[in-house]
């Protein structure tokens, strides 16, 4: 298989080539999800040069294969457009999809044929969205490193004005360096990569520099690949006690559980040499600054990323045997009596070439399930020591590499703000997006399938222009923005529910009492009739609007109108009422706490009870 065939190719600039023998197949594969939202599978398959292949097209729930349909013999030269209803598959209205097959089904090797433009098709929405928030359940305290940017040293742009302002603008809480896989190269003294002769755009006095004139708390990434305990000590010392600044997160290298990573350890990619190592760099680090904090990475599983087979642990609470990189690295930090301040987790929803607008805005309800399965797993291998764990993302996107135009998109905008929304119901303590800046990229996914008019892709929230314009802040910025009007810290996450996928919708609580929700229609085309009930809060009818979407989205194209928020006020009708969200759009609902109304007093038609003749009433106690 070739996942990036450039010929033939039904649109963007690359196809999946398949090469089948008998019964093999090309599996779609991710964390299950439900289908209620969806109608059909829909694809393009192309019969390569002779034509005549025999595929069955199967669903899976929970890994579990269900009935499939056959689709061919394949038509030679020719893009073919197939829709398959998901009840056909046997998944329709499912809480648990997994997967596809493009199952070769004539028990032959087959020749190569090609797929492309692969997507689930959106069902449409219901007539109303019925929305209710329970203002006195409150789920957790907002922390501010929940609003977090990854900084990177290649950003020329990174110490300006521009830079600080535009952090100002969008009320950045958080910031992270040196910037990802870079950190396991970087060499912060000399601000150069290991073995390099040239230094880096932007040092780390420079970040700090405009980490401490906007105020942002701080997560620095040592380098552990080619680095050393003492250099990360010295780095504490440097921004500690020489420069005074009070850096208090401090993490351990950047993904080592993968391969990509730069590993100059004998057993690269080890997590009993990482636990090892992570000790002594902890020890040292501590012993400049005790008050500092020391984070490690891990997965949300116990099997992810075995990249060792001689070193298999059990878990305590099940029995069952594991080689994955977090339940080594756990079980060896019981070893060696080592308890984390935190632990660090890194989120990307799509391999790229695969990327799904209605996927990708349905993915962010897995942070629940990675939040309790990283819990679950500290406290069967860290046992009473596991409460003293806090657990921290420090990397989210859309896509783990080759950015395409889905990451400069409107529905990415949309997935930050759903995936933020998402972390907030868990005990998640920070999300930091990937990134401020990254650079434009021309040559990935631009499928006409996927939504957007930018035919680039861009990890990075804004470009490097200087002064930035309305088109060089990317949509993700400008919900990066809308969400200042939502929450921030120290303030309360109450329960918020809807009755419909298609709508995320998130509720706090400030400090003044005042209502805030989030309401994200994920729909691309349909404005949506939402009745939202609250409970036990009296509602102001005049309310404040936050709204970012399409018509913000298309002024930044053609340059006509404003592209930024859109701000507005309307009227409530009391604890029930209807609002009516715009397609692809993200909006902030203020409102603000009304007076109740007084109930008027009962009416009572017994006769009043009269003391009995022989007695006196009493006087009430303490009556003078």
């Amino acid at each position: 298989m070739n996942a990036a065939a450039t010929n033939p190719v039904n649109s963007g600039t690359s196809a999946i080539a398949v090469n089948s023998e008998a019964y093999t197949a090309v599996y779609f594969h991710h964390t299950a999800f439900a289908t209620d939202d969806y109608s059909a599978l829909t694809f393009w398959i192309h019969g390569g040069a002779s034509g005549g292949q025999l595929l069955q097209v199967r669903a899976l729930l929970s890994d579990n294969a269900q009935d499939g349909v056959i689709v061919g013999p394949l038509v030679a030269d020719t893009w073919t457009k197939v829709t398959i209803p998901l009840a056909d598959l046997g998944v329709a209205a499912q809480p648990d999809l997994t997967g596809i097959w493009f199952q070769e089904a004539a028990g032959i090797t087959q020749p190569t044929y090609y797929l492309d433009d692969v997507r689930l098709d959106r069902a449409p929405p219901p007539a109303v969205v019925n929305v209710t928030i329970k203002t006195k359940n409150t789920v957790r305290t907002v922390d501010e490193r929940l609003f977090g940017l990854n900084t990177a040293i290649w950003d020329a742009a990174f110490d300006t004005a521009t830079t600080a302002e535009l952090l100002v603008e969008a009320d950045n809480r958080a910031l992270r360096f040196p910037g990802g896989s870079i950190s396991d190269v970087y060499h912060w003294e000399t601000n150069r990569s290991e073995g390099e002769t040239w230094e880096w755009a932007t040092s780390f006095d420079d970040f700090a520099h405009i980490a401490k004139l906007t105020d942002a708390q701080v997560f620095i990434t040592v380098n552990y690949g080619t680095g050393t305990p003492e250099e990360a000590a010295r780095w504490v010392r440097y921004a500690n006690k020489t420069k005074k600044l009070g850096i208090k997160y401090w993490e351990v290298g950047n993904e080592n559980y993968g391969t990509w990573e730069a590993d100059n350890n004998d057993r690269p990619h080890d997590p009993v040499t990482y636990a090892t190592r992570f000790k002594e760099y902890m020890r040292q680090m501590k012993a400049v600054d005790p008050k500092i904090k020391v984070g490690a990475v891990v997965e949300a599983s116990e099997d992810s990323s075995a990249n060792y087979t001689d070193q298999t642990v059990i878990n305590p609470r099940t029995g069952q045997p594991h080689d994955g990189w977090t339940a080594v690295l756990l079980a060896t930090f019981k070893k060696l009596n080592v308890v984390p301040d935190f632990v660090v987790y890194h989120r990307y929803e799509q391999a790229p070439g695969g990327e799904d607008d209605a996927f990708l805005l349905n993915s962010s309800r897995g942070w629940k399930n990675d939040a309790v399965a990283i819990r679950q797993m500290l406290e069967d291998y860290l046992g009473k020591d596991a409460k003293k764990v806090e657990i921290n993302c420090t990397e989210n996107n859309s896509v783990y590499s080759n950015p395409g135009k889905q990451t400069t998109s409107l529905v990415n905008g949309l997935f930050l703000a759903d995936s933020i929304g998402n972390i907030m119901q868990t005990e998640f303590n920070s999300m930091f997006w990937w990134d401020l800046r990254n650079g434009q990229e021309a040559g990935n996914n631009n499928s006409s399938s996927l939504y957007g008019w930018r035919r680039y892709g861009d990890y990075g929230i804004v470009t490097a222009a200087d002064p930035a314009g309305p088109a060089d802040r990317y949509p993700t910025f400008y919900v990066y923005k809308l969400l200042q009007h939502f929450a921030r810290g120290g303030e309360n996450v109450i329960e918020a529910t809807s009755d419909y996928n298609g709508l995320g919708v998130y509720a706090v609580r400030d400090h003044n009492k005042e209502l805030r929700l989030l309401l994200i229609n994920k729909h691309p085309t349909a404005t949506l009739k939402v009745k939202v009930k609250v409970q036990d809060f009296d509602v102001s009818p005049a309310a404040q609007v936050y709204t970012y979407g399409i018509p913000q989205d298309e002024a930044a194209r053609t340059g006509e109108g404003s592209a930024d928020i859109a701000q507005s006020s309307t009227h409530l009708s009391g604890k029930t009422f209807i609002f009516s969200p715009a397609p692809y759009s993200a909006t902030v609902l203020q409102i603000k706490k009304g007076n109740a109304v007084p109930k008027k007093p009962e009416k009572h038609h017994h006769k009043p009870h009269k003391p009995k003749p022989d007695k006196k009433p009493k006087d009430p106690k303490g009556k003078k």
